[in-house]
C-alpha cells in the first residue's frame, strides 16, 4: 500500500510534504509532485502537512481521483523525474489554484 498524490497538487506544487518524508519518495514533475510507490512506507506524516490536501492513502483516495493512482505510477516508471528531498517554494500562483476543480487538463507529464 501507498500514498498517492492527487489532482489538488496540479499547479500548487506545496512541498510542505517532501520535508516531513523519512523515505524521501516525492518527486516531482513541472507542476505536480507524485510519490513512488515502490518507496513510500505507508507512514502517512505527509498527509496533514499538504496544504491542499491533495495527499491520501491509497485505499482513502475519493472516487472521483481513483485515476490518480495510476497517474502516480505512471509518472514514476517514466523515469523522468527526480526524487525531491527539500522543500521548495510552492508554485507563483498556487493559492489561487488550490482547491480549484478539473485540474487534470493541465498536468504536465
Amino acid at each position: 500500500m501507498t500514498h498517492v498524490v492527487t489532482e489538488n497538487c496540479i499547479k500548487c506544487k506545496y512541498t510542505d510534504c517532501v520535508d516531513v518524508c523519512p523515505v524521501d519518495c516525492f518527486k516531482e514533475g513541472p507542476n505536480f509532485l507524485f510519490i513512488d510507490p515502490d518507496e513510500c512506507i505507508d507512514c502517512a506524516v505527509c498527509v496533514p502537512e499538504c496544504p491542499a490536501e491533495a495527499i491520501f492513502a491509497e485505499e482513502d483516495v475519493p472516487a472521483d481521483q481513483q485515476e490518480f493512482i495510476q497517474i502516480n505510477i505512471e509518472m514514476n516508471e517514466s523515469g523522468k523525474f527526480k526524487n525531491i528531498t527539500k522543500r521548495k517554494p510552492a508554485m507563483a500562483d498556487a493559492d489561487e489554484w488550490n482547491g480549484k476543480a478539473d485540474k487534470l487538463q493541465y498536468l504536465e507529464r
